[in-house]
């Protein structure tokens, strides 16, 4: 099949969040089930095309009358082809994909637009006629509405079906209704029922939840969950009523780049045969962030995002309580400027138990997912997590609360011979500090840890079985 995945950010080019991985890795996943895959996305300022090796085309695409051009990342036998929108909405004095210090670009709603409409004009450039459209989130979800309403007469588009992924639900792209006119959108479509409007505002991700042929989450427990009113983020009106066409498909990860028998982040490297090393990367992480080197105190990680929906609120509530257990925690991550600078203070304060680092470095996130004995993740919703599914690679049980893709990747502990970490239900910081304090306890029982770390050390979250997934999704709406 010729699938067209079109996506705001592709790692390692440009990533914000999970959208960035799933965009390299589920392409490149059904690239090697033997199909075409063509991802495009747009080039910001922060992507050096020589850096990257880049090959700029003589071809441009045409967006309703505005012009781009392209460079290409040529991708082998069984890998994707990456092709990037060189446009002044996207680079120049904009490095970020969204925004800057905190602040979102103003004209978010035409830059993100404008990768909607260009994305379907590479069919014609490239003479290549796709089965299916795969769109990502709010900032491609006018996709579906595109292809239905602007080309309905392209004889590369003929027969096309639209996929739209829900990344993040809470992330809709609400914009102004004065919007309409300058995206060249006809107020016909700006309607409660099956359209565009949402509070009297214009909704992106709307426009993909009422008009593509299928829908797609991150896993089946999210999908479960958005169809609620709890979860639903308002739209969940929408969703019921296209449920039957709303698949939950559990992300993978990267088993390559995420693998502790060959990471090179790490200071040892160890497997489910030998875990002698992951007491070594213990070693090195609590000597690198300046907490005392005590194999006997167990280490709690975090990474992340420092927000509320990641729980990070629920954290600095439970602080104290956690404090007095005989553990150490680290944690990497940015975000909320109160998360930020409180977690920051706690540091400084309690050097012997709690160590920050505010901003994100790759390497430190190995060496935590490694060197940890437990990984924290109390999210208020988590679509599907990759940390976890980390953390059970390398041999770190996650402590999670049971929503979205964590209750999904993750098995409760019974106290006998069953489960790869431990899940709690209630958004209650107490209930945080009992999870911990239970996985604690286990923790000091050798035997039973070694249990629970080969059962997380041996799942499959390749992307292998998630890309099977999408291509029977794809087969079945392109009929073949």
């Amino acid at each position: 099949m010729n699938v067209l995945f079109v996506s705001s950010e592709v790692a390692p080019f440009s990533k914000t969040g999970g959208l960035g991985d799933v965009a390299a890795s589920l392409p490149a996943a059904l690239a090697e089930l033997g199909h075409r895959v063509v991802v495009v996305t747009p080039r910001y300022g922060s992507i050096d095309p020589a850096r990257h090796g880049l090959e700029w085309l003589p071809l441009s695409l045409d967006a309703r009358g505005e012009r781009c051009g392209l460079w290409m990342r040529r991708g082998g036998p069984g890998s994707p082809e990456v092709y990037f929108l060189e446009h002044d909405l996207f680079y120049g004095f904009r490095r970020a994909p969204y925004g800057e210090g905190g602040v979102d670009y103003p004209d978010n709603p035409a830059r993100f637009a404008f990768l909607a409409r260009a994305a379907l004009d590479l069919p014609r450039a490239l003479g290549m006629r796709p089965e299916v459209v795969h769109f990502n989130d709010w900032q491609s979800a006018l996709g579906p509405w595109f292809l239905r309403a602007e080309h309905g007469d392209d004889p590369w588009l003929e027969g096309s079906r639209s996929v739209y992924t829900i990344h993040n639900l809470a992330y809709q792209g609400m914009f102004a209704k004065e919007f309409m006119d300058g995206l060249g959108l006809p107020w016909s479509v700006f309607r409660l029922d099956g359209g565009l409007e949402f509070h009297d505002q214009l909704n992106f991700m709307k426009a993909g939840l009422s008009f593509a042929d299928a829908l797609t989450t991150v896993s089946p427990n999210y999908a479960r969950e958005i169809l609620t009113v709890e979860g639903g983020y308002g739209l969940d009106t929408v969703l019921r009523s296209r449920s039957g066409d709303l698949f939950g498909i559990l992300n993978g990860i990267d088993e390559r780049e995420w693998d502790p028998s060959r990471d090179p982040h790490l200071p040892a490297r160890f497997d489910a045969r030998d875990l002698r090393g992951k007491a070594r990367v213990k070693a090195a992480l609590q000597a690198e962030l300046g907490l005392p080197v005590k194999s006997h105190v167990p280490l709690v990680g975090m990474v992340g995002r420092l927000a509320d929906q990641k729980g990070m609120d629920l954290v600095a509530a439970a602080l104290p309580a956690l404090l007095r257990l005989d553990a150490q925690f680290v944690m990497l991550g940015s975000g909320q400027r109160d998360l930020q600078d409180f977690f920051s203070w706690v540091s400084g304060q309690r050097p012997d138990r709690f160590a920050a680092r505010i901003g994100f470095d790759e390497g430190l996130a190995h060496r935590i997912e490694a060197g940890a004995d437990t990984f924290l993740m109390p999210s208020r919703f988590e679509p599907c997590g990759l940390n976890q599914m980390y953390s059970l690679r390398y041999g770190t049980p996650p402590i999670a609360r049971a929503v979205g893709g964590l209750a999904d990747t993750v098995e409760d502990y019974d106290g006998w011979k069953r489960g790869t970490g431990f899940l709690f239900g209630p958004l209650d910081p107490g209930a945080l500090v009992g999870a911990v304090q239970r996985a604690l306890d286990v923790w000091r029982d050798v035997r039973a840890w070694r249990g629970i770390q080969a059962r997380g050390m041996a799942l499959d979250f390749s992307w292998g079985r998630s890309a099977e997934r999408y291509e029977a999704l794809f087969r079945g709406l392109a009929g073949n």
